[in-house]
Formats: structure tokens, C-alpha cells, sequence
């Protein structure tokens, strides 16, 4: 077992063991999450780079992975950090263990570490810049390095998440059928700007009927308002969403077309910016699987999955928008819609993977506005 230190910019530092890639280093914001299980599809969500992350629950990596449980092409995470990797893996869809899978990807996980002293330390004073690495160096050279790390406050990451080039979502087998057939024949036209979207976003808005066009975070405006199409949909993604200057402005004119606007996450953070509103730095985020969210226009609790860093701050709606789902954990805002434009966005993970299904009713929203607002 190769020993490997986790380096956190408050000066502690925990040893344990590297697995997977063990010559790579791992630097970045440490966060953690709290579902027990999904970790291939929350290490492939674009919204963790630049971060590394701690899971909660102790036994990591038993049942491997597969080519199917993936949120992106490639594991965004930076790192990850755990109580115990489990080498040996059982389940029919698996094809190869956690550590090889990080190991073909150039990245580098941490084990033997206690992962409930690091997410306490991480509640009581925050997400914060840290480094993993099997390195000999003195300890204060690596807590030097880590401080110099960039903070995420003002960091925009999206450029290294985003397509290249616009594309059409479509997911096939190798004999050519569809691994998620719509549920319907498609109806509906879709713009999704990429801010680092996640595969199943778009399996559900396939499954609802919608053919997706996905354009890169940075497309203008002109390119997205020429298009032929039903709606548009701002995706999830990494950093800090006041950084996202570009995808604010190219909101306030996706606003201004009269057209459906649905956000998600950092997409929910760019609309919340567009119309005016301020967001702001969570101490420690939300990120998990059974985080319970009201619904404040039908009362109902839904247990949604989560992950986020920054939240838009309620106090700071302006009075056209309408708070519409609320965090009952810490009562902050989980979603808003403006009261007569047909836009509206959530900060939280309506389609799961992984996660609770509770919310999936919200792309079904989305395509009644569609239908409502389409010139026929």
C-alpha cells in the first residue's frame, strides 16, 4: 500500500493510503457527500471539477463500475477521499474495479482516512483548498502549495467542462438502439447551453419528448435566439456562478425572447443573477442524495439529490420572481419562477443518477410550457 497524506489549507494534515493513480497529486476544494451509494455518477458530474470529494459513507467502491453509470465522458472530480476502498467488487454491470477506473484516468483517491473527523472539521469551518499526494515533501512546503491554490470564490470553470462544439443528445448501443427511448415521439425542440451538463439531464428531456440541441457555455445570444426551437434549458456546472459573466448576459436575452427558460443548479444561480438577484458562498454546500425540499406552491416534501456550493440569495429577489421550493435543512432557496414570464429553475438534481425520482415532474413542466407557448 502506497501511503499518501490529505493536505487541508487550515494546517491539519491526515495520512492514509493512495489508490488509483498514485503518482498523480489531487488539488482543489474539498467538499463532501452523502449518499451511500451513485459515487461513479457523482465522480463523472462536471459540477465537481476542480473540487475533490469526501464520501461519508465508510465502504466505497463494492460494487466497481461500468460504461453505463456515467453523468459525462470523463470523472470530473479531482480526487476523491474515503474511509475504506473496497479492491474487491461484485455486481452484474461491473466491468472493472473503482481503483482501476481512476487509475486509467490519471486520478489519485485516498483511503484509511476518518472521513467523519474530516466532514466535522468541514461543517465547523468550512469548504476548503487541499491537496492529495504521495509525496515525501516537508509538510510545510505542502500546506504552502495549498494555500496558493486558486479559492472558488470568482472561478470560472465552465470553459474546462463545456462541449467543444453543438451536438445533438442521442444515446446508442452498439447495435444501434436506443438505450433510453423517448417515452413519446419527439415534439419538442430543445436549446440546452452547457455549462457542464449532466448526461442524465439529458436522457430525461429525451424521454419527455424533446429533441436537444446542446450548444457550448459561450455561444451568443444571436446564435441561440436564430434557432428553431421550443425552449431553453441552462444546465448545471461548476464554480462560482457570478464568475459566469457570459451566461448571465446571454440569460437576460433568452429571458427577453418569451420563449420557456428551465434551470438547474448553477443554471438556477445564472437566472437568479440575470433578473438581478445576488448569490453567495454556502459554508459547506449541499451535496448528497436525501436532502428534503418543500414545494411551497402544492406543500409537498420532496427528497431530492443535491450538489451545489453557492445559492441564490432569497432576501435579494426582485419582486417579479416568486420563490417556489425551499431547503429544509437550512431553509435557504431551492427554486423560483418569474411570475409572468414562462422561466422558472430549481437548485437541486431533478433528474437524480443518483438519487430519489421525487422530482422528475419538472421536466414535465418544462415541456407543458413549451406546448403552451409554441407558435403552431
Amino acid at each position: 500500500m502506497q501511503p499518501a497524506l490529505l493536505a487541508l489549507e487550515n494546517g491539519m494534515i491526515f495520512n492514509g493510503y493512495g489508490f488509483g493513480d498514485c503518482s498523480a497529486e489531487a488539488c482543489g476544494e474539498i467538499v463532501f457527500n452523502t449518499a451511500m451509494s451513485g459515487y461513479q455518477e457523482i465522480i463523472t458530474d462536471p459540477s465537481y471539477k476542480g473540487q475533490i470529494v469526501t464520501f461519508t459513507y465508510p465502504h466505497i467502491g463494492n460494487y466497481g463500475v461500468n460504461p453505463h453509470d456515467v453523468e459525462s465522458s470523463a470523472i470530473q472530480a479531482e480526487g476523491i477521499v474515503v474511509h475504506e476502498y473496497s479492491k474487491t467488487y461484485s455486481n452484474w454491470r461491473s466491468t472493472q474495479s473503482l481503483g482501476d477506473y481512476l487509475a486509467s484516468a490519471g486520478k489519485i483517491g485516498i483511503e484509511g482516512i476518518d472521513t467523519r473527523k474530516l466532514v466535522r472539521v468541514l461543517r465547523s469551518e468550512g469548504a476548503m483548498r487541499c491537496i492529495i499526494t504521495t509525496s515525501t515533501e516537508p509538510h510545510d512546503a505542502l500546506l504552502e502549495r495549498v494555500r496558493a491554490l486558486p479559492s472558488m470564490n470568482g472561478l470560472d470553470l465552465c470553459p474546462r467542462v463545456t462541449c467543444s462544439a453543438p451536438f445533438r443528445y442521442s444515446e446508442l448501443r452498439a447495435d444501434g438502439d436506443m438505450i433510453a427511448p423517448a417515452a413519446i415521439e419527439p415534439t419538442y425542440r430543445v436549446a440546452a447551453i452547457d455549462f457542464g451538463i449532466k448526461t442524465n439531464i439529458l436522457r430525461r428531456l429525451s424521454h419527455y419528448g424533446c429533441t436537444v440541441d446542446v450548444y457550448p457555455a459561450d455561444t451568443a445570444a444571436e446564435t441561440l435566439l436564430a434557432l428553431d426551437v421550443d425552449g431553453y434549458f441552462l444546465s448545471n456546472g461548476p464554480g462560482d456562478p457570478a464568475a459566469v459573466t457570459y451566461g448571465i448576459e446571454t440569460s437576460k436575452n433568452l429571458i427577453a425572447s418569451g420563449k420557456p427558460v428551465f434551470g438547474i443548479c448553477l443554471g438556477h444561480q445564472i437566472l437568479g443573477l440575470a433578473f438581478g438577484a445576488a448569490t453567495y458562498k454556502l459554508k459547506f454546500g449541499h451535496r448528497g442524495a436525501n436532502h428534503p425540499v418543500k414545494n411551497l406552491l402544492t406543500g409537498s416534501i420532496e427528497i431530492t439529490s443535491q450538489n451545489h456550493g453557492f445559492a441564490v440569495d432569497t432576501d435579494s429577489l426582485p419582486a417579479e420572481l416568486e420563490a417556489t421550493h425551499i431547503n429544509l435543512n437550512d431553509m435557504t432557496l431551492s427554486g423560483f419562477r418569474h411570475r409572468t414570464l414562462p422561466v422558472f429553475c430549481v437548485q437541486y438534481h431533478p433528474e437524480s443518477s443518483p438519487g430519489p425520482h421525487d422530482s422528475d415532474y419538472l421536466f414535465r413542466d418544462f415541456t407543458t410550457l413549451m406546448e403552451q407557448h409554441r407558435v403552431h
